[in-house]
């Protein structure tokens, strides 16, 4: 069994940016092995991501623009919780938002830090299924047009590259591996 990696002591914390979305911090660390270095920390809030399932076998993925990669990306839809949020909550909310629906049953897959060496987020995935109509208004600054992909063209969009983005691969691979590719 391995020993535990040892820990870094902080020594010193700046917060250098402070935005509507994220604030950065520069932590000066005490190293296991001597010496100091400096961390930056991008912090940012826990979110959510969901694989929302139809009763024709589909999975409602969202389109949408983004900006740092300058395209429109095909994604599982997702969001930031808001303060004091349950995940869930936040889940079923984000679900109304994105794609116009709610959930019946939604059960939690797993999380996972979405960026450990520099981003204190942390994210929760979900399976949604006996979906009902619940709209809530979007996001003022999202335009966002819901694709219904049949479960089984999930693995070839994301091999083919149509799929690029880190947590819809991972939301949708660990839903087709819990499920065997049935929902």
């Amino acid at each position: 069994m391995r020993s535990p990696v040892p820990e870094e002591t902080t020594l010193d914390s700046r917060r250098i940016y402070d935005g509507k979305i994220f604030g950065v911090r520069v932590d000066t660390v005490r190293l296991s092995k001597g010496g100091t270095s400096q961390r930056e920390i991008v912090e940012h809030g826990n979110s959510v991501v969901m694989v929302p399932v139809d009763k024709q076998g589909r999975v409602l993925l969202v389109r949408q623009y983004r900006k740092a990669p300058e395209k429109s990306l095909l994604e599982a839809p997702a969001g930031g919780l808001e303060e004091g949020e349950a995940p869930e909550d936040g889940a079923l909310r984000e679900l109304q938002e994105e794609i116009g629906f709610t959930a019946g049953r939604l059960q939690c897959m797993a999380g996972f830090w979405m960026t450990p060496g520099f981003c204190t987020e942390y994210m929760h995935a979900y399976i949604a299924t006996d979906l009902s109509p619940s709209v809530l208004a979007p996001d003022f600054d999202e335009n966002i047009e819901v694709v219904p992909v049949p479960l089984a063209e999930i693995p070839d969009l994301i091999r083919s590259g149509e799929i690029e983005d880190a947590k819809s691969i991972a939301a949708l691979r660990m839903g087709l591996q819990i499920y065997g590719g049935s929902l």
